[in-house]
């Protein structure tokens, strides 16, 4: 049930998703009597959409997240790797009988740059479907076949594909490798994702080193001046709204250790 309702309102309740429907209100608004109403609400969806779709200020939302977690200095082997899904559609990878990745695609690549880095880890992916409805095929699936399509041995790979949120990858994941006390696991996932993936891995008891990657922000001053693009603004809101609402439900139904994870 959490998965379905989180779902659904976590949808509706993104940033440029309210925006539209904000403005669709307001519009709406402009043919009955409360025309005066209908102004003001599609005047200030209109002015909000401009600030977020050609201003900086999306970064305001993203850098906090991509931040909190910085690049680890690796220099013992880690015992495994564990990577969370979200970096591929699994419908259109069954579809077209290919690995289709997202824009999260360095979750992916990374993951086998570091498994040739350090070739005694364990390379694991988790992974199932975070469809409403089946696709076919879970990530673990496309993962399965992309990793394998690069050159990563078949006896390296473990993969986890009941999982359909971060949650359950963090759970599955502990169930299915079972880390003992004082083994080195790397977490590779999104660097906007990462404070929300170390809050349930510490609620679990699974401790990991947080590697971030995929990020979407320079993390210098730049990141803050400038006009931008429309579709770039909007993905980057997107993604860094979904994080901020998944932090706080996360922890206030007892999923996350913390409201805001830190290092």
């Amino acid at each position: 049930m959490f998965f379905v309702v989180a779902k659904t309102l976590g949808v509706m309740a993104q940033t440029p998703n309210l925006l539209i429907e904000m403005l669709l209100v307001g519009v709406a608004l402009n043919w009955t009597r409360w025309r005066r109403a209908g102004r003001i609400v599609s005047t200030a969806a209109a002015v909000a959409i401009g600030l977020f779709a050609f201003t900086p200020i999306v970064n305001l939302l993203a850098r906090p997240l991509e931040d909190r977690f910085p690049q680890p200095h690796l220099t013992d082997a880690p015992t495994g790797i564990v990577v969370l899904g979200g970096a591929m559609d699994e419908a259109i990878s069954f579809q077209r009988g290919q690995s289709s990745l997202n824009e999260a695609v360095e979750r992916m690549t990374e993951a086998v740059a570091l498994a040739r880095r350090f070739p005694e880890a364990r390379l694991v992916f988790s992974g199932g479907s975070g469809r409403l409805h089946a696709a076919g095929t879970t990530e673990a699936d496309v993962a399965r076949a992309l990793w394998l399509s690069l050159g990563v041995p078949a006896d390296r790979m473990t993969f986890e594909s009941r999982s359909r949120d971060t949650y359950e990858n963090a759970l599955f994941t502990k169930g299915l490798i079972q880390p003992r006390p004082g083994e080195r696991w790397l977490l590779v996932t999104s660097a906007m994702h990462m404070p929300r993936s170390v809050g349930i891995f510490r609620k679990i008891d699974f401790p990991v080193i947080p590697y971030p990657v995929d990020y979407q922000t320079g993390g210098v001053p730049a990141d803050f001046y400038g006009v931008r693009q429309a579709a770039r603004s909007f993905y980057v809101l997107d993604a860094a709204s979904h994080e901020w609402i998944g932090l706080a439900t996360y922890y206030l139904t007892g999923k996350s250790a913390a409201l805001f994870p830190a290092p």
